[in-house]
């Protein structure tokens, strides 16, 4: 169509919403599909945070709020940065957007010139660099295997920085590796960028609270005070409440930037509708003991997955140290044959071949590190049980190279 923008040219939908679809619409033919596409909680939100949500749209909460939040939303997320993370920030430096990803895209838009790089070591969240294309930036993608944790060193940081790095995206825990930083490996790469003063960093956090194996979460504002003026911290309740579908995030970060995302949000959403700040408040000020029950659930069920997939011969995972993903090796299934004769010839037949066997699963090409697949963990042990015997059946069948 010519009447489009030139920038969609090199812009690609989600991948993971686009395998759900794909999924649904399987189902819709009466085909029986697991759907392990999308990254969302099972659980429903909160009973309290519903309930407050009702009661602030019936009490006539329906009007525009500030651009930047409502003033309790704000307060009580700074809060909950003091609180949890041990980081002091004022109202004025913490913005409210319609999830997590729009703040990315907001920080973005105010940011990003024509040709300015971003940085964001692959594994990466699907949405990142097409989001900074869709900006007019250029994403720089230094690979980040599986023997390093999936974790960006110090040495591949300072190789991929260019006089036109304009942005370092972090993501921890990572979707969809599940990669978590210690406080000594982000401020390894805290040490790099101290020489790079033009370097903003974002710091999506959005899974802090799914952690395994008893590790604690250390934000990266926290483990580099130095770098406060140019970080952006980004969060929201999406995950760790169950909130996928509220689409509230929030960030925190210098006042300056924060003003000009408040900008770009004014002439663009407005603002967050106020029942969905107002749930936001309850999640963040209420009883927080529906953290750790989602968290022992999604540690239980990774367990469930690292087990089963050490039983099917030619995949590999490492365990996950925290989000609701697993990140399976499939290296050894390029080059093998379906019982109906394609070769698997990268990770993207692999998953189309997964859906002819009954499982949607993400290829490992859309987060940037091939030969993967991407399977979300955060569904019931017994859907996910179903899904791996499908996985096992289906990878049992192939034909040898």
């Amino acid at each position: 169509m010519t009447y489009l923008a030139d920038r969609l040219g090199a812009v690609k939908p989600s991948a993971s919403m686009a395998v759900s679809m794909a999924a649904k619409a399987l189902r819709a033919t009466g085909v029986d599909v697991i759907d392990l596409g999308l990254g969302e909680p099972d659980f429903p939100t909160p009973a309290h945070i519903v309930e407050a949500a009702f009661k602030a749209a019936a009490a006539g909460e329906t009007l525009y709020t500030a651009s930047a939040g409502t003033q309790a939303l704000r307060a009580a997320i700074a809060e909950k940065f003091r609180r949890e993370n041990g980081l002091e920030y004022t109202p004025d430096e913490i913005t409210v957007a319609n999830g997590a990803k729009q703040i990315i895209f907001n920080a973005l838009l105010a940011t990003l010139n024509p040709g300015d790089e971003a940085i964001l070591p692959t594994p990466y969240f699907v949405s990142y660099p097409e989001m900074v294309k869709l900006l007019g930036g250029t994403p720089i993608t230094p690979a980040c295997p599986a023997d390093t944790g999936f974790r960006l060193t110090p040495g591949v940081l300072q190789a991929a920085i260019t006089p036109r790095t304009k942005w370092l995206f972090l993501n921890m825990p990572g979707n969809p590796s599940g990669a978590v930083y210690s406080a000594k490996e982000l401020q390894a790469l805290s040490a790099v960028l101290a020489q790079h003063p033009h370097i903003l960093i974002l710091s999506d956090e959005i899974y802090e609270h799914i952690l395994f194996d008893g590790r604690t979460f250390t934000s990266f504002g926290a483990a580099c005070p130095d770098l406060r003026d140019r970080t952006l911290i980004v969060n929201g309740v999406a995950k760790a409440y169950a909130m996928t579908g509220w689409r509230v995030g929030y960030a925190a970060g210098p006042a300056p930037l924060i003003k000009a995302m408040n900008t770009v949000q004014s002439q663009s959403v407005t603002s967050v509708a106020a029942p969905m700040q107002a749930a936001a408040l309850a999640a963040l000020t209420g009883p927080q003991d529906c953290i750790a029950q989602f968290r022992t659930a999604f540690e239980r069920r990774r367990d469930l997955v690292v087990a089963g997939i050490k039983t099917i011969p030619d995949l590999t995972l490492a365990p996950p140290e925290g989000a609701f993903y697993a990140y399976i090796g499939c290296a050894a299934l390029i080059g093998k044959r379906t019982p109906n004769g394609q070769i698997l010839t990268d990770d993207t037949a692999v998953t189309q071949y997964l859906l002819t066997q009954g499982v949607a699963a993400v290829p490992g090409t859309a987060y940037g590190l091939s030969p993967f697949f991407r399977i979300s963990t955060a569904t019931s042990d017994t859907v996910l049980t179903e899904a791996l015997t499908r996985i096992k059946a289906a990878v049992t069948a192939l034909e040898p190279k």
